[in-house]
């Protein structure tokens, strides 16, 4: 009943419902007398001043108050997120029940409000939106949703993309549902063959529970053979079933021809967030996790991820102290993944102390915390006890939270400072990736890079005292701009956006302000220190090998044993150096994070390419050229992060990466000289020196000029017959085919080439 449910949930718990009955005679004559100043006696008024007798449930008059004005972000109320990935398990079930608990828990410690939110994620690539989820599960955890334990926290479905299957079921359980407005949620019984009474009648039971999406509706999203239809009585908007309408004539006296289909009979039931918002079916609408929060009236920065992992913190600890450099991002980000994967840890504390220095490579490293790694099961903290200055502050603020000193600076001054090109890039960078991947406003972040950006205090004109902070631009981009009303400026023009501790948890910023490391512990519950990951023997061994000096080394070695062996036949020692040299090459890179398996392939396809251009195809044509610039490509490409340099900082990589290979080609080249001078003096005199080199290379210069038949088709290789001996020959034009006469124009070492007699 609307007027109960107004008082009952405050806002952010839940919203008024629509009136699905009608006023009874009783409810309206309470009302009156209520009016008249008769509703209580002298007696009753002195027991329970101004509090009339409570009716009968049954006849409890409908209130007509207006709805009170959005509360202000609640400091009482706790939010806390669940990525809830789809399908629907039993192993799901019980990942929510640990969640809840455990976050309830927290709450009741806290004594804060607590504001559950379960994000409905559909992986990547999952072509059906989530399809799949098993009846039995998805039944059982919206029980449990909607069940009595949760009485006392707000629930809440987020829908930010389209979901399908009997999750759909458990969406329904939670007290509000927010929906992005193209996402859409139905098609329920999508991974049914037959739609039992069973599964009919949880759906109508659960909808009636919450009352937010009618049981009609719900009936129509699972079982395509209902028709939903929505009528207007005299009293309010109805959405029932064809089998509903009649029953709902008798009570409610339906406008004749009021009746409007909604969905057919035999068509899958399915609703945008549009048209669900439309209808009252859904709270609100909102495309991302911000939009939720200011729909549950916390702040967005205070949305905790999954707090079960509270309870078992393994924490580990990496420092960037002084200027941030390629190798300490590498090394970084090397031990962090290294450190999940083996160790099992769950908590990472990057601790700051730097002015920046490398913006490219803080850009990467940021990008890595927001998006690579999991939140619900990797919390990354940034700690910062005196300065992240300029690009040290993006790897802060990509980490789930941030702590800060209070008199500790984030941002500033950039040395040297930023291209119009690299202001643009970053900041479309945090603009498009690192804000929405934790749920942030871009506006401040990017007025840390950008001096011209402007960014002012806005507030919401139905709640004065609910601010963000937004540039003119973010401001126009929200998804009712004209409810909010722009104030104060928080930047100074020309300048870099730079704050203290304290000022960055004003504006929410910081997470948290911690004087000391102790404190900062005392905040997430840590015992111990975190143990510190430093770099072993392998990280030192793998920036060793990545230095420029042992790069050039091992391609000049590389390039002259390959020579070395294009030189003799068979496989010799020179081709098991030449692939020693290029293996530690590509994975020293590899490890250093500046090489992928595109720089591998395009090294391997380049020495095919030019192997067929040497041994296949005489000459050079495509193949040898081709093949080359691929292997030149692929060497520059592995010593950097980026294909075009678009910063200034990218530019000085790409001439490192430059100077390793021309230093590399002009050390190949002396090497294979001197190895051309020094090879003849260590081969053996007189018949012993003959009897090796036939031997070992085979001579076929006595063939020069001479004539013979072909005895296999040449496609360019194949046989041919001089005399008596019978010698592996090359075209040196188009295919030839069996016993045809040919002439030997060239040898160069073991390779003959052939032409046809004319």
């Amino acid at each position: 009943m609307v007027g109960m449910d107004m008082i009952i949930y405050p806002r952010g718990k839940g919203s008024p419902r629509s009136m699905s009955a009608a006023p009874s005679a009783a409810a309206v004559g309470w009302a009156i007398c209520v009016l008249l100043g008769l509703a209580t006696s002298p007696s009753a008024q002195e027991a329970e001043p101004q509090q009339p007798a409570d009716p009968a449930p049954e006849a409890a008059a409908p209130q007509t108050l207006e709805a009170p004005d959005p509360a202000p972000a609640d400091p009482q109320a706790a939010a806390w997120r669940m990525r809830l990935t789809l399908p629907v398990t039993a192993k799901t079930d019980k990942q929510v029940q640990r969640f809840v608990v455990t976050a309830l828990d927290q709450a009741a410690a806290a004594k804060q409000r607590p504001v559950l939110i379960f994000e409905f994620h559909v992986p990547p690539g999952q072509s059906e939106f989530g399809r799949g989820s098993e009846f039995g599960p998805a039944y059982q955890l919206a029980e449990f949703l909607s069940g009595p334990k949760l009485a006392a926290a707000t629930t809440v479905a987020f829908i930010p993309a389209t979901i399908q299957g009997h999750a759909v079921l458990v969406a329904m359980a939670c007290d509000e549902i927010v929906m992005a407005p193209d996402a859409e949620i139905g098609v329920a019984g999508a991974d049914e063959d037959t739609i039992t009474n069973t599964i009919r009648f949880t759906y109508e039971d659960i909808a009636g529970r919450k009352r937010r999406i009618p049981s009609g509706a719900a009936m129509a999203l699972v079982d395509p053979a209902l028709e939903l239809l929505r009528v207007e009585t005299e009293y309010s908007t109805e959405y029932v079933t064809r089998e509903q309408l009649a029953e709902l004539k008798e009570k409610k006296h339906a406008v004749d021809g009021s009746e409007e289909i909604l969905i057919r009979a035999g068509e899958p039931g399915r609703f945008t967030g549009r048209e669900a918002r439309s209808h009252g079916f859904i709270s609100y609408l909102g495309e991302n996790l911000r939009d939720v929060a200011r729909a549950m009236n916390v702040r967005p920065e205070s949305i905790q991820e999954d707090p079960s992992l509270g309870a078992n913190w393994v924490a580990a600890r990496v420092d960037l102290v002084g200027p941030i450099t390629s190798e300490e991002i590498n090394r970084a980000q090397r031990m962090i993944e290294d450190a999940i994967r083996e160790r099992g840890v769950n908590f990472v504390c990057l601790w700051l102390d730097t002015e920046g220095g490398a913006p490219a490579e803080s850009v990467r490293l940021a990008v890595f915390l927001a998006s690579a790694l999991d939140a619900s099961e990797v919390r990354t903290v940034a700690y910062v006890p005196e300065r992240a200055g300029a690009d040290a502050a993006l790897i802060a603020l990509a980490c789930d939270e941030l702590v800060m000193a209070p008199r500790a600076v984030l941002g500033g001054n950039w040395a040297p400072p930023l291209s119009e090109e690299e202001v643009r890039q970053l900041s479309q960078t945090v603009r498009e990736t690192l804000a929405p991947a934790k749920s942030r406003s871009w506006s401040l972040p990017a007025a840390m890079i950008d001096p011209d950006l402007d960014v002012f205090a806005y507030q919401r004109l139905e709640d004065v005292k609910y601010v963000e902070y937004f540039c003119e631009q973010e401001a126009a981009e929200q998804t009712e701009p004209e409810a909010w009303q722009k104030g104060e400026a928080i930047t100074t023009p020309g300048k870099p956006l730079s704050v203290t501790g304290t000022v960055a948890a004003e504006l929410w910023l910081a997470d948290h302000e911690a004087e000391d490391f102790t404190a900062f512990k005392r905040l997430y519950g840590l015992e111990n220190d975190p143990s510190l990951l430093e770099p072993g023997w392998a990280d030192v061994l793998v920036d060793a090998l990545a230095s420029p000096p042992v790069a050039i080394f091992l391609l000049v070695v590389g390039f002259a044993a390959l020579y070395v062996e294009l030189q003799s036949p068979g496989i010799g020692i020179g081709g098991f150096c030449a692939a020693v040299c290029f293996i530690i090459f590509f994975w020293s890179r590899f490890l250093g994070g500046t090489a992928d398996w595109l720089e591998v392939i395009l090294f391997l396809a380049g020495v095919c390419f030019l192997l067929i251009e040497i041994f296949v195809l005489p000459g050079f044509g495509i193949f040898g050229l081709g093949g080359g610039l691929m292997v030149l490509a692929s060497i520059v490409l592995a010593s950097q992060t980026f294909v075009l340099p678009q910063t200034t900082d990218q530019l000085e990589q790409l001439k490192g990466s430059l100077f390793i290979l021309t230093a590399a080609g002009i050390g190949s080249i002396v090497l294979i000289v001197m190895i051309q001078r020094w090879l003849p003096t260590l081969s053996p005199a007189g018949e012993a020196r003959e009897a090796t080199r036939h031997e070992a290379l085979v001579d076929y210069d006595d063939l020069l000029g001479s004539r013979g038949v072909t005895t296999t088709k040449l496609t360019p290789s194949g046989k041919a017959r001089f005399d008596n001996r019978w010698v592996d020959v090359i075209a040196d034009c188009e295919a030839l085919e069996k016993n045809c006469e040919v002439e030997v124009v060239a040898v160069r070492g073991n390779r003959v080439f052939v032409r046809p007699v004319t």
